[in-house]
């Protein structure tokens, strides 16, 4: 006898975006109904707050009818009423107790025995939810809007900025950066290859204003020779991960960005956003944070 399995068939696309590719339904909450964990971290509040009520009410009602299959077994409840049962079982879920109804049977006992301990595991499931959502470390780290190609100690250096938004400390900030390229195999097989990029400094102690990132393009680096079309060409992204710290609430944080071909610039270079005044202090501009100007010849 053979045992037929059924497959189930996803086809995912991926849509070219101006240079940057596209993964439709990636992150979306309503993509992780299969995982009501991940749904309920991921929903958003207005959405969380609707389950719960739906949830809430539909167990309120459900012991109602409960209780109202046992007879006449409430106390101060009309006989067959089922606002008296769904509204004692409120009171009992929520652990109120009025004492104008209350329970006069071994059945109904039995039932609200059995409502005391979904109580206490409802409350500690949407606490424990409620928790996770408000706990989780979010990163405000700012990227330039382009990256670009410039010299730097006479070597051709791929650079951007990154800026902590929070003006605290994120301690132990660590840099990634990965070249995303199409690229064709000895053997004539099309694979969408992952080059990790060498930095001149990967961690910095504390990042609190900003830190230029910088790559240098040397006869090691997969962008050696490359030109702006044969970046066009081959869909070029740069990837780029930052992850540290967070001092204030000490939590790991993450942040990440992805450079399309389009926002690669060559022969370019960042405008000077810090100026020093006349007692000495530094400045920081962060309005010129993502401009550019052509580099001096």
């Amino acid at each position: 006898m053979k045992t037929k399995f059924r497959r189930r068939h996803r086809t995912v696309r991926i849509e070219n975006q101006d240079g940057r590719f596209v993964i439709h339904g990636m992150g979306q909450w309503y993509h992780h109904w299969r995982d009501p964990y991940h749904l309920l971290l991921t929903i958003p509040w207005i959405g969380f707050v609707g389950v719960v009520s739906a949830f809430y009410l539909l167990l309120n009602a459900l012991f109602g009818l409960a209780y109202l299959a046992g007879g006449d077994c409430l106390d101060g409840a009309k006989h067959g009423d089922f606002s008296d049962a769904f509204f004692f079982s409120v009171q009992t879920l929520a652990s109120i107790g009025y004492g104008a109804i209350h329970p006069k049977t071994f059945y109904a006992n039995s039932i609200v025995t059995i409502e005391a301990i979904a109580s206490l595991l409802l409350i500690a499931v949407v606490t424990g939810l409620a928790f996770a959502r408000f706990s989780r470390p979010i990163a405000r780290v700012l990227f330039s809007q382009f990256i670009i190609v410039n010299t730097h100690n006479h070597q051709p250096t791929l650079m951007f900025r990154v800026a902590n938004e929070r003006h605290n400390f994120i301690l132990e900030a660590t840099a990634q950066i990965y070249l995303i390229i199409d690229e064709v195999t000895a053997e004539g097989e099309f694979i969408r290859r992952i080059h990790e990029l060498k930095l001149l400094r990967q961690r910095t102690p504390s990042l609190i204003l900003t830190w230029t990132i910088m790559h240098s393009i040397d006869p090691d680096s997969p962008l050696y020779g490359m030109t702006m079309s044969d970046l066009e060409q081959r869909h070029a992204n740069i990837s780029v991960l930052i992850s540290g710290v967070d001092e204030t609430v000490a939590y790991t944080i993450t942040a990440r960005h992805v450079y399309a071909t389009e926002e690669i610039l060559f022969d370019r270079r960042f405008e000077d956003i810090i100026y020093n005044s006349d007692n000495g202090d530094r400045y920081f501009d962060y309005s010129r944070f993502h401009q550019v100007q052509p580099s001096e010849k």
